[in-house]
């Protein structure tokens, strides 16, 4: 199973939910809320997928296909480190989040089997089983239909279609994970 310190689970949530849930168009106008709030978030998405950052032809790509551990890329506007695994394990979340600089909260998209808080998009219309009814870590869901009977009532029930409402729950959520003791 996985773990995940303490320390970085307190600001941590993960964000979970089918492909086409809206996971990402919720993520984006939340991050553009609370960046304008003036409170820094990370993101980290992960993948199932192969990643490729850079054409092949390009330098970087070909300093790190000649061997090179980690390559960074930097310019006057952002900076990449892109680190080869060369058949090593997939870093842990705590490894991931200890290279991320601090913030005051990190956002996950995926990482749904993880012990952490998580919030779930979830679509009828998707035709998916939700991940709620069977994750006690799921505090939350943005949903396109009513809240269903017999849930446990510690379970916020959210509108997708009204993102305000989403970040007004994120924001009391982050208080009260960031609170002392």
């Amino acid at each position: 199973m996985h773990q995940v310190s303490p320390t970085f689970a307190r600001k941590v949530l993960g964000v979970v939910g089918t492909s086409g849930s809206g996971k990402t168009t919720l993520l984006e106008h939340l991050l553009t809320q609370l960046a304008a709030q003036g409170l820094k978030v990370n993101v980290i998405k992960h993948s199932h997928h192969d990643l490729q950052f850079e054409p092949p032809h390009k330098d970087s790509a070909r300093l790190r296909t000649a061997g090179a551990a980690e390559v960074m890329v930097g310019s006057p506007f952002r900076y990449a480190i892109i680190h080869e695994l060369r058949d090593a394990p997939e870093p842990t979340l705590d490894e991931q989040l200890a290279r991320m600089s601090p913030a005051d909260l990190t956002l996950l998209e995926g990482f749904k089997t993880y012990p952490i808080d998580k919030l779930e998009v979830h679509r009828l219309e998707n035709g998916r089983a939700p991940l709620y009814p069977h994750d006690e870590r799921v505090v939350a869901v943005a949903a396109d239909h009513p809240r269903p009977d017999g849930l446990r009532a510690s379970l916020a029930w959210l509108d997708v279609n009204q993102p305000a409402e989403v970040l007004a729950w994120l924001l009391a959520h982050l208080k009260k994970t960031s609170a002392p003791g």
